[in-house]
């Protein structure tokens, strides 16, 4: 499909795309987000192949460029210096790590191997080239996914943590208050944040928050990210059902794109790592919560309330039915609580926020994994609610950075790039139009095995 053949909205959405492209990587949000982000450009790379998929290629094979030695791909990628950005490169204190271009520190949860499968499911023009572009990116991929197990996993648990909030991809989670109670924030000193500049406060996290998630940094800095260090000191140590569920679905589409092109050994590496992510993500389920939860490493504590990453676990592959069912029960009252879901946290607990980031929240992305997850384990009725809500909450405010599930107001950046990408690639398009993958992604064990 070219762009003169979208329709108006459609057309919106693209447009926000190119005016966000800058040459090989997409920005999130031109002022609030100068730079490329890591899980908001594999996201974007969906929506630039709806019309233009040389430059779906393109933006995710800007991002594994950055990839370190060590085989993390960083959060952040500071192309281009630009001032008004806090923190910015002096903060993180990387430059002796990721040469050039300079980046955070961190990572985020690993969705462009999901993303590339797809373009190599959907990119039929010249299926030669297309492979071809996917075989130089596995072996990227899988460097990667080795260092979130080596990185982020030394002990074997079969879980991988995060050393900081940020690093979830979902900042401001209520989740993350506990863990960074702990937090000794007296080294941080005086600093000036940007994002208030730009977006209500009541949208953005808090001061105190601001000081802990500075703190985290600062630790990283001082010990120059060393992961040996990180994962034996890090005051913060968590693992969460976000992270650990799409790094699962990660591995699962990296073994089909490695078994499509005969790259065995990555396949085989693949394998191995997932039969430990699938067995450690048991021990996120809390029977008392009635769902996966975040676990506080440090401490062996875990969370008291579900959050949209929660429902991830259907993303992640085959949820046995009996939970699958109570989970798609639980999501279903949910949705009984607010005008338009998926909040990205629990709408009955006392620390939900329906405006603030994270805490309460409505996020496309999300909602496109958690839909995709649905559909897989046959609760389509229940995906459609949530794409229709998707659709809707951009109708209502535009193509902003989340919305409140309770009023539909949007908050966060606006003429964001990965929610154009989501309207363009699902929410204005009928359930199971693209949703599904099914000639490369295996969704159970046995299908696996095959």
């Amino acid at each position: 499909m070219t762009l003169n053949e979208l329709n108006p909205k459609n057309r919106r959405a693209a447009d926000i795309l190119i005016a966000n492209d800058r040459g090989g990587y997409t920005v999130p949000s031109a002022k609030l987000y100068p730079f490329q982000w890591n899980w908001d450009s594999a996201l974007v790379a969906l929506g630039f192949s709806i019309f233009d998929p040389d430059r779906a290629w393109q933006e995710v094979e800007s991002l594994l460029s950055a990839q370190w030695d060590n085989g993390m791909v960083p959060h952040i990628i500071f192309w281009k210096v630009e001032k008004s950005y806090f923190p910015g490169p002096d903060q993180w204190g990387t430059a002796d790590i990721a040469h050039n271009p300079p980046t955070s520190g961190i990572t985020q949860p690993p969705v462009a191997a999901t993303v590339i499968q797809r373009l190599l499911a959907e990119d039929v023009d010249d299926i030669d080239a297309t492979r071809d572009r996917a075989a130089k990116l596995l072996p990227k991929l899988d460097r990667w996914h080795q260092w979130f197990l080596d990185a982020r996993d030394p002990d074997g648990l079969g879980i991988v943590a995060i050393m900081h909030p940020w690093e979830s991809g979902r900042d401001n989670l209520p989740d993350w208050d506990r863990p960074l109670s702990f937090i000794d924030t007296t080294g941080v000193g005086t600093y000036h944040r940007r994002d208030t500049d730009i977006v209500n406060e009541d949208e953005r996290p808090k001061n105190n928050d601001y000081d802990h998630y500075m703190a985290l940094v600062k630790f990283g800095r001082d010990c120059n990210w060393d992961t040996a260090t990180i994962s034996r000191d890090c005051p913060f140590w968590v693992a969460e059902p976000g992270m650990n569920a799409i790094l699962r679905r990660a591995e699962r589409d990296l073994i089909a794109m490695a078994k499509l092109l005969g790259m065995d050994d990555i396949a085989t590496r693949a394998a191995s790592r997932l039969a430990r992510l699938d067995t450690g993500f048991e021990k996120l389920w809390s029977d008392d919560v009635g769902g996966y939860v975040t676990l506080d490493l440090r401490r062996d504590e875990y969370a008291t309330g579900l959050t949209s990453g929660s429902w991830l676990a259907l993303f992640a592959g085959h949820v046995e039915p009996k939970r699958a069912g109570k989970m798609a029960t639980t999501l279903s009252h949910w949705l009984t609580q607010v005008d338009r879901g998926v909040p990205s946290f629990d709408p009955n607990h006392e620390l939900f926020d329906s405006i603030r980031y994270w805490r309460g929240p409505v996020w496309a992305m999300v909602n496109w994994m958690i839909a995709t997850g649905l559909i897989e384990h046959g609760e389509t009725d229940l995906a459609e609610r949530i794409r229709a809500d998707t659709e809707a909450l951009i109708e209502q405010s535009d193509y902003r950075e989340y919305f409140c599930p309770v009023t539909g107001r949007g908050g966060g950046g606006s003429d964001f790039s990965w929610t154009a990408s989501m309207s363009l690639y699902w929410a204005s398009r009928p359930t199971g139009d693209v949703i599904n993958s099914p000639v490369l992604t295996p969704t159970t064990p046995e299908q696996e095995a095959k």
